[in-house]
């Protein structure tokens, strides 16, 4: 399949190459898609196109491919998330954010569109009155952030919406029943608790409701029925677990639990609600389960999870399940890959199937679960070669107090894996997030260049268990900070690195842990880049305590008091950082504000520290322009090849 010309309309033009040793402009080009997904009937595929500073989403026949409808947004706004209702019929779930890393943050709206619309309607959300095409949205007067919204098995009229008024301070919430053509809303449940979210069972009634106070203390509900009191079934600040909800099964009796643990990695549970009876079903030795595998067919009947600790990997309730059987043979089909069906037709026969590996960014396939013949569909970026990219090494460590730590290491390739340059490279976050085994375009374009380039999950990350993400609690520039140094120096002491030729480099928190390194361990790197980061923790508490009481609530539990982060603000102790630094920041960015950058570019200055920068005032958090990105990336290599490349003065 070729989507050439539609990606052409869609103005995702080819680009030149900037770099002579890299071509940037191969890892610059955004996707052709994104995501993709089949109808009910098998007949189309709606499928999300990144463009420079937004998200579409275009309806493509199956059978000649053709563009029945594609929608684009405003700037800066993303198709976050979509599904069919029915056959006709897609729900756009709409979000916001401002710079090409900053995590999508959705609005509360929801639209609806035909596949063979050229328009949306506005069904929830701040511009639900709106017109379009001169008809008018009948929808209750009220407007409401619609926080999250699932399909009701069987119904092909409605929706199930989370949502919340606007301006409501105490974020209470309620499950309203939406028609997706009229955009009328029905109230069905209001919630037990503040912030609260709800899941539906197979018949489409409210039965478990999970939030929290202000106390950020996790609270699970259920009711047997629509008429029936709430009843607290797990409160956190009690069992010192959360439970949280991933569906039902078939006959609607077991709520399938996502349960955390004392130590080690989060647990599925079997709920019996008419018993309170709950069964351990699935446990992962280093790893929490990251998404559900639904039943193919329509009911979002949980039957298996994947685990996202070294490549994926799934497991099932039941081995001899038909959906582990596919899986089975999808593995076999593509050895190489990680596989996921994102979505089947009602009648479960066709699945519409997505694959990625550390050296691919990924294709989809339609399969047939009856002839178990796969048809290709497209890629995410047919002009990279998989066979030209770096791999991507699943390593384990340990830290100076005994924690194991999971992380990548990318080799440069035909470069070996001994005695070279290496990047050290921090996720963001820092909570919560965490590296997995994929195709990255930073670590490929360093990996391009010659460089390995070593990812560690250090302590409060996500994806390894309750008492790994809250050992990171309090520990800026102190634990956390120790982690990325231990791992370094296994670096070398595996003989991986060249210890003379070691940079630390990241992006907004992990901006933050590079700058902090080269202050904490000055002999350790040779130079420094902080993009998009932020490095004054007290200026950065301070906006979070103004943003409400459970943001103060945040900061107090996991960054700490103001007197004990000015010793861990990198541009506050800028006499410790003797090696040179590049610093890169958009004007926009409203996570990491440029002023940050500026700060520390002073702090530098002051202390006669070497520092080069880059600033786009038009840009937020991560630089969304090719022309921006290639200027970014082409300097970034110039810095990285004048400190710790093949010429560089020891």
């Amino acid at each position: 399949m070729n989507y050439v010309v539609f990606a052409a309309v869609l103005a995702m033009a080819t680009m030149a190459p900037a770099h002579a040793q890299v071509d940037l402009d191969s890892y610059i080009k955004k996707n052709q898609f994104n995501d993709v997904k089949i109808s009910p009937d098998g007949l189309y595929l709606a499928a999300t196109v990144p463009l420079e500073d937004r998200t579409g989403l275009a309806v493509l026949r199956r059978s000649d491919f053709k563009v029945m409808a594609s929608v684009g947004l405003g700037k800066d706004s993303h198709i976050g998330d979509f599904f069919w209702v029915n056959n006709e019929r897609l729900l756009l779930r709409l979000s916001q954010k401002f710079g090409m890393l900053e995590a999508p943050q959705f609005t509360g709206e929801i639209m609806g569109m035909n596949f063979d619309d050229k328009g949306v309607d506005a069904l929830a959300g701040y511009r639900s009155g709106n017109k379009r095409a001169g008809k008018r949205i009948e929808v209750n007067e009220e407007h409401i952030a619609a926080l999250s919204m699932v399909r009701i098995p069987g119904d092909t009229r409605n929706v199930m919406l989370t949502v919340s008024p606007y301006g409501e301070d105490e974020m209470w919430t309620r499950a309203d029943r939406m028609d997706v053509y009229s955009g009328r809303r029905v109230v069905v449940a209001r919630a037990p608790v503040k912030a609260a979210s709800f899941h539906i069972d197979n018949k489409g009634v409210v039965r478990l409701a999970s939030g929290a106070e202000y106390d950020n203390f996790s609270k699970l509900y259920h009711r047997a029925t629509d008429a029936a009191e709430w009843q607290l079934v797990n409160d956190e600040s009690v069992t010192n677990r959360v439970e949280y909800p991933l569906g039902f099964s078939e006959d609607n009796r077991t709520a399938y639990l996502r349960v955390d643990q004392p130590s080690g990695p989060d647990v599925i549970v079997a709920f019996d609600t008419v018993t309170g009876e709950r069964k351990e079903l699935l446990r992962d030795k280093f790893s929490d389960p990251t998404a559900i595998i639904d039943k193919f067919g329509p009911l979002d009947t949980p039957v298996g999870v994947v685990y996202r600790d070294g490549r994926p990997h799934m497991r099932f309730f039941d081995p001899k399940a038909v959906e582990a059987r596919m899986y089975e043979l999808l593995q076999s089909t593509f050895p190489d890959d990680a596989v996921e069906v994102t979505s089947t037709t009602d009648d479960g026969r066709i699945a519409l199937v997505s694959t990625y590996s550390d050296r691919d960014p990924g294709s989809f396939y339609v399969l047939d679960t009856v002839t178990k013949k796969a048809e290709y569909v497209t890629s995410r970026r047919e002009w990279i070669d998989p066979a030209k990219m770096a791999g991507v090494k699943p390593v384990e460590l340990k830290t100076r107090d005994g924690l194991p730590m999971r992380g990548y290491l990318t080799l440069p390739p035909g470069k070996g894996e001994r005695n070279l340059p290496l990047v050290i490279y921090p996720h963001g976050g820092p909570f919560g997030k965490y590296d997995t085994w994929q195709f990255e375009t930073d670590p490929q374009i360093l990996a391009a260049a010659g460089y390995a380039v070593l990812q560690v999950n250090y302590r409060g990350s996500g994806n390894y268990g309750r008492q790994f993400h809250q050992a990171g609690a309090l520990q800026w520039g102190l634990d956390m900070q120790d982690d990325l140094t231990d791992a370094t120096r296994w670096a070398v002491d595996q003989g991986i690195a060249d210890r003379d030729r070691i940079c630390i480099y990241g992006a907004s928190y992990g901006g933050y842990a590079s700058l902090m390194g080269v202050a904490k361990e000055p002999d350790l790197y040779r130079c420094a880049v902080g993009y998009i980061g932020v490095y004054d923790l007290v200026v950065r508490r301070a906006k979070l305590s103004r943003e409400g009481k459970r943001w103060e609530t945040w900061a107090s539990e996991w960054m700490g008091p103001d007197e004990s982060l000015a010793a861990v603000s990198p541009n506050r102790i800028a006499n410790r950082i003797k090696v040179p630094v590049f610093l890169a920041a958009g004007g926009e960015d409203e996570v990491a504000p440029i002023e940050h950058s500026e700060k520390m570019e002073r702090a530098l200055k002051a202390e006669g520290v070497p520092v080069e920068t880059l600033y786009y005032r038009t840009e937020g958090h991560g630089f969304y322009t090719d022309e921006h990105q290639r200027e970014y990336y082409t300097k970034l290599l110039a810095f990285l090849q004048k400190h710790i490349g093949p010429g560089a003065t020891k």
